[in-house]
């Protein structure tokens, strides 16, 4: 298998006497649609953080494209192709959307070669379905359009690898199948790695290829959704009989 863009070794963070993620391994592959889940305070919003640089590990190493980049700036990752969102979505409300994503081209996207879908911020939008909203203030669109939206300002920065933090959260069911299905054709049209942090696991382990399950900081399972919703360890910690088959 080709060197995998992202590598989590062993990476743990704590916070005082806190262990909030343990010695976690994990790795992401070009192409790939990962799914991450568990139950609240199981680390991984702080996992997220860590491999985004938002949240230096407090020991570990995390190798982008060969390289370390472990205790180093969100900016440092974003150079090198990370982009994430976050469960609250971080949009600018005075702006008008479509210069929230042009935010993101001019941040760091003006530097990478960009496949057509990623040219501007109209394309940005188009590809996102949020091309009628392109001249309201994002204070002024829905909350399922910010999250949209901010996957878009994402997008602008040109990523090979996109992290998506609770994207669905708040939507309704409709809205959530919808994302899903989003998700997916981004990963498809523009080749991107995506790893998706959710409560609705029902539709991620739909949509996913491969679920990391973390419980307690600890990762317990990385397998396809089959094998963990039958995975003994995972059922007891976290899904009980919601989706064990």
């Amino acid at each position: 298998m080709a060197e995998p863009l992202l590598q989590a070794r062993a990476v743990t963070v704590r916070f005082g006497g806190l262990t909030a993620v343990d010695a976690v391994d994990a790795q992401f592959h070009a192409g790939e649609l990962v799914g991450i889940i568990g139950p609240n305070g199981a680390g991984k919003t702080t996992f997220f953080n860590a491999i985004s640089g938002v949240q230096p590990p407090t020991s570990g190493a995390l190798l982008l494209g060969g390289r370390d980049l472990a205790g180093q700036g969100p900016h440092r990752f974003a150079a090198l192709g990370v982009a994430r969102t976050f469960q609250t979505p971080r949009v600018f409300g005075g702006l008008r959307v479509v210069d929230n994503v042009d935010f993101g081209l001019q941040f760091a996207g003006r530097g990478r070669t960009a496949v057509p879908a990623l040219a501007d911020a109209q394309t940005i939008l188009a590809l996102i379905g949020l091309s009628p909203q392109a001249d309201l203030p994002a204070s002024a669109v829905t909350p399922a359009q910010q999250r949209l939206l901010e996957i878009g300002m994402a997008l602008a920065t040109r990523p090979r690898l996109l992290l998506l933090d609770e994207v669905a959260a708040g939507l309704t069911e409709a809205e959530v199948e919808a994302m899903a299905r989003l998700i997916g054709r981004l990963r498809g049209e523009l080749g991107l790695a995506v790893v998706w942090i959710e409560h609705a696991v029902t539709t991620l382990l739909r949509h996913v290829e491969r679920v990391l399950v973390l419980h307690q900081g600890r990762k317990i399972a990385d397998g396809t959704p089959a094998e963990v919703t039958r995975n003994a360890e995972v059922i007891e910690a976290y899904l009980g009989d919601e989706v064990a088959a």
